[in-house]
């Protein structure tokens, strides 16, 4: 009898970071999202403050009821790639989708989606309980990150930046989409209150984790806890460039 090869680049530091590549990734059953292949791979079992998912939404793939209806909480879809469409709602207003569509729903709205039936398409899912603030009230965002511009981050040359959400403390929460030219890096190493999901899009890079210094890739998520010390350097001969989640404009309850 024979036995794989088996081995993978995951790391998961519980409260920490976790690096999670696609090869060790199972689908997740989840009730009301009918006809989707997903995986969790963010979620507070290992210290996130949301949950993450990601995986392709068939051409006949649907929710049969609101997703983050709950009170109190904020969600995210993103349409990474695929030959479909998905037509959106959250509350009264309802868009269609293709890649590189989104759709941000507050606290006080919930998501639905369909897929048009054209072909199955890739998706990032997200959601957290929104942290209220006095005379702050969020609104449901539309867009596509094919139609942002990008900005020099913190105006570095080889560091590029997309701003998907209103930057405004309506919101406590943002997505980015941070990308690197080869050889460009973050200009010190980061150690802040905020978390981060992260997906990435394209490319290659070693990322400071921590005290671990980690070859991340294409395909893989991260997972960045709070005061997690972090920076990268993008290695490959193309872009290193990644989707990602970030908490923002609250004070920390004590």
């Amino acid at each position: 009898m024979s036995f794989p090869d088996l081995k993978t680049r995951s790391v998961v530091k519980p409260g920490e970071y976790a690096v999670i590549p696609p090869e060790g990734r199972v689908i997740n059953v989840i009730p009301g999202l009918e006809n989707c292949k997903l995986s969790i791979i963010g979620s507070p079992k290992i210290g996130c403050s949301f949950v993450w998912y990601t995986g392709t939404v068939t051409s006949d793939g649907y929710t049969s009821r609101p997703f983050a209806a709950e009170e109190g909480i904020e969600s995210f879809i993103w349409v990474m790639d695929g030959e479909g469409e998905l037509e959106v709602r959250v509350g009264d207003e309802s868009v269609t989708l293709g890649q590189g569509g989104f759709a941000y729903a507050p606290d006080n709205k919930a998501l639905e989606f369909k897929n048009t039936g054209r072909g199955d398409v890739r998706v990032i899912l997200y959601k957290q309980r929104y942290i209220p603030a006095e005379g702050k009230q969020p609104y449901a965002v539309f867009g596509n990150t094919n139609d942002i511009p990008e900005i020099n981050y913190m105006g570095l040359d080889q560091v590029f930046l997309k701003d998907l959400l209103p930057v405004d403390t309506h919101f406590d929460m943002n997505f980015h989409i941070l990308s690197f030219a080869p050889g460009g890096c973050h200009p010190f190493i980061e150690t802040h209150v905020q978390e981060h999901g992260a997906y990435l899009l394209e490319g290659e890079g070693i990322y400071l984790l921590g005290n671990d210094w980690v070859q991340t890739m294409k395909e893989d998520f991260i997972w960045f806890g709070p005061f997690t010390q972090q920076a990268c350097y993008g290695t490959g001969n193309g872009r290193f460039t990644y989707i990602y989640s970030k908490d923002c404009h609250r004070d920390v309850e004590i």
